[in-house]
């Protein structure tokens, strides 16, 4: 009896552990001001929040992982300040994201250039701060990332991603034409983007703000999904100023805040869950919720992970898969003495196989159905290669 006492706690202990680091992370917030010296010692002001164990200000990173947090840096809109956007904040950083928030150009003569810049100046001082061992964000940041922002905020995060070569992704949400024209810079942005538009926007109409910009996009990989009955006001929590501009047009916004932000996460967790940590089954669940949904329209030019190259490297030429088709076996190789996992999928984006090697390894394929199947390897906790292959 003592025996069968002991195995029971021991497997409630084990329960207990399992639900506790299943659970979402609690939200820590801080408060930094960035300093410029590119640009007289500009101060940028910025609201960070971020995955902790308890809520509240000045708190640690969570100690329930190791892993490192994808930044996304977010631009507030015309007269609008961050806290309008907990909406946003209080979805993402619960599973496993940072933002930040810098709360510059609130005038009623906002810089859109310097916005921009300042949306990609904190993405590199996040940055720094994981390479800073006095910083609570040390060995923390991921080096996959994000610029967003709504109204002039989306404007300006084009302009950011114009200016700044190592950002990952471009979400906005009913993004605002801006000076200089965010239009004209999304010719020579290619990284994949997400553009949400309210088809009852009347401050900032999609036919002359959001879909140029998405027809603009040079991405090879790019969507805009716009929310029927939805308005530019409710892509944010309530706020005065953006409420007194939104009722003075018109159409009015035919469905809820509450639904037009439910409708918004339902694709921007997945897109980013992709995009930023190389899951490969959000991706997935981004493209078949798309198609089904009758609550948006919507235009892309992409796949999230069938487009991927047979056989090939996306993202690291020194990894190298084959052959395509496989009968029995496929080879990985990559460099010597790295580590590396590897995780194969179905086409219902299940891992079939999720296995580490050293170097190089060979996969046994003979018990796999005949089809597709996508693939991701990850080195130091970093999706380094994407691709597929035929069976």
């Amino acid at each position: 009896m003592k025996i069968i006492s002991s195995k029971l706690t021991i497997l409630f202990f084990l329960f207990v552990i399992n639900i506790c680091f299943s659970q979402p992370f609690q939200i820590g917030h801080i408060t930094i001001n960035f300093i410029d010296p590119s640009r007289s010692n500009r101060v940028v002001a910025t609201e960070i929040y971020y995955p902790s164990d308890v809520t509240g200000d000045n708190v640690a990173l969570t100690t329930s992982t190791t892993v490192t947090f994808p930044v996304l840096s977010f631009g507030h809109g015309f007269l609008m300040t961050w806290d309008a956007y907990q909406n946003y904040w209080s979805f993402l950083v619960p599973k496993g994201y940072i933002m930040v928030f810098p709360k510059t150009e609130g005038s009623l003569s906002p810089s859109h250039l310097d916005f921009g810049k300042d949306l990609s100046f904190v993405l590199e001082q996040m940055t720094a701060l994981g390479n800073n061992l006095t910083s609570i964000f040390f060995n923390r940041i991921s080096n996959m990332n994000a610029v967003m922002g709504h109204s002039m905020g989306g404007g300006a995060s084009f302009l950011a991603a114009q200016l700044n070569s190592n950002i990952k992704t471009l979400v906005n949400f009913a993004p605002a034409e801006t000076n200089p024209s965010a239009i004209q810079a999304s010719t020579s942005i290619s990284i994949p983007s997400l553009v949400f538009a309210g088809v009852n926007d009347c401050v900032t109409p999609p036919s002359t703000n959001q879909i140029p910009m998405y027809n603009g996009l040079a991405s090879s990989c790019k969507t805009l999904i716009s929310i029927i009955g939805g308005s530019h006001c409710q892509m944010a929590n309530t706020n005065f100023f953006c409420g007194v501009g939104e009722s003075s047009c018109s159409p009015q916004p035919t469905i809820t805040r509450t639904v037009q932000q439910n409708s918004i996460n339902s694709y921007l967790l997945p897109w980013l869950d992709y995009q930023l940590k190389g899951n490969c089954s959000q991706g997935n669940v981004f493209d078949t919720s798309i198609i089904t949904d009758t609550a948006i329209t919507f235009q892309k030019n992409c796949i999230q992970c069938a487009n991927l190259s047979v056989g090939n490297s996306i993202i690291n030429n020194e990894i190298k898969v084959y052959p395509s088709p496989v009968k029995d076996f496929i080879t990985v190789s990559g460099v010597m003495d790295v580590k590396y996992q590897i995780k194969i999928y179905d086409i219902e984006a299940k891992i079939i196989i999720n296995q580490e090697f050293t170097s190089e390894t060979s996969i046994e394929t003979s018990q796999l159905t005949n089809g597709i199947y996508t693939y991701s390897i990850q080195s130091n906790n970093e999706i380094i290669s994407k691709g597929k292959f035929i069976k």
